[in-house]
């Protein structure tokens, strides 16, 4: 499995690392039962502290898109259910980061969201209801 993160952005390490699994998961690529590398190899393929990679592989266990064991590290055990969710939620990851880029803040986003989620179209201007 390929992880990258951007040390410069401005989603979490430890969320990209998070967003590298639920993609893996969403496109078919890691299946149930497959074992993640080790936090520690993890870690030190990317140059951060092991406790980034084990807060992303927390946020993904939270998630139910992970089990963690001790002794025997961390397993995907997604269900077919789960990936759906899994796909929506890395959807919904994108969308943060892509706000986030652009400079909108969390509540602009969340209005924006509220908005679609009402039926209101959007502002033709750029401006944000």
């Amino acid at each position: 499995m390929l992880f990258r993160v951007v040390p410069g952005s401005p989603v979490p390490l430890g969320e990209q690392i998070a967003a590298c699994v639920r993609g893996a998961i969403a496109n078919g690529t890691a299946a149930p039962g497959e074992r993640l590398p080790p936090a520690r190899g993890v870690a030190e393929s990317l140059g951060v502290n092991v406790h980034t990679v084990l807060r992303g592989y927390q946020r993904l266990r939270d998630e139910g898109l992970i089990e963690l064991r001790r002794g025997r590290g961390a397993v995907i055990t997604a269900a077919p259910g789960v990936v759906d969710q899994a796909r929506l939620r890395e959807s919904v990851h994108r969308l943060i980061a892509q706000a986030r880029e652009l400079g909108l803040t969390d509540p602009e986003l969340l209005t924006l969201v509220r908005s679609s989620l009402a039926g209101a179209p959007a502002p033709s201007d750029g401006t944000l209801p």
